[in-house]
């Protein structure tokens, strides 16, 4: 199903039934679709929350023909922490996975992307292209200089997933510089495969969407993935230099939109 854009609308949440209903589809998500948990979801009311979501900006995209108080209207959601937030708030989402030291002591002006999801129904049509320009003029029009956030792979086992993470060690690892590092707890190494025995089909083809939509922008990712067990998860940080969303590139995807 890929329903016509005019039926859209994207903004920031405004009020609360915005927010209710990016919970419940996050709750459809990650909860019923991809078996996760936490301490604060809510299974009476199918609701996946957490301490973030107070201090957050939730990016929603809204079927316009949808009832808000069903809380069935968001259909998209990125949910968006810019530093100055974090950095008062004492932590970001990620730092629960990755030492996070090299990229805060950087000097670039950061936001985390997290909590990212479709509804099932408009994955692949002309909503997730809307999200992305509007994921572009937030961070652009706020002088946002680094997005990044953990991008998940769906399980735990890590062989089924080895050509993937293995290509994006080998092709796409951050600066030193600033590279994050999974914390030892959850630390799954990447380099499963030599560089020599990797297929870039097989490999691309392993990759959600969403890691592939950053690649193609300049994205690049932290050492070591992140098993997180809890949300049946293998976790990678992804980041991004924001200027790759000025120019050429926000014009590349400005015209093509987001491809699988």
């Amino acid at each position: 199903m890929t329903p016509d854009a005019s039926w859209f609308e994207i903004r920031l949440a405004a009020n609360e039934a915005d927010l209710l209903a990016a919970q419940r589809l996050r709750y459809r998500v990650f909860v019923e679709e991809l078996g996760g948990d936490g301490p604060l979801v809510d299974h009476q009311n199918r609701l996946e929350r957490d301490e973030f979501d107070p201090i957050v900006d939730h990016l929603v995209l809204v079927d316009t023909r949808r009832d808000p108080a069903a809380l069935d209207h968001v259909v998209g959601v990125y949910r968006l922490l810019p530093g100055d937030r974090g950095h008062a708030f004492g932590r970001f989402y990620c730092d629960s996975e990755y030492d996070l030291t090299r990229l805060k002591a950087s000097g670039r002006t950061l936001v985390e992307l997290g909590r990212s999801c479709m509804d099932a129904d408009y994955r692949g049509g002309s909503g997730m292209f809307l999200m992305w320009n509007a994921l572009a003029d937030y961070v652009l029009n706020r002088g946002l200089e680094v997005l990044f956030g953990v991008a998940s792979f769906h399980g735990t086992d890590p062989a089924p997933l080895a050509p993937a993470l293995s290509w994006l060690h080998h092709h796409h690892l951050a600066p030193e510089a600033i590279r994050p590092v999974a914390l030892p707890e959850g630390y799954q190494r990447m380099d499963l495969i030599p560089e020599a025995g990797l297929d870039r089909r097989e490999a691309l083809l392993a990759m959600p969407p969403l890691i592939k939509a950053y690649l193609r922008l300049g994205g690049v990712v932290g050492e070591g993935a992140f098993v997180d067990r809890a949300f049946n998860t293998t976790d990678v940080l992804l980041l991004m230099d924001t200027q790759a969303m000025s120019g050429r590139h926000r014009r590349f995807y400005e015209g093509r939109g987001q491809s699988a």
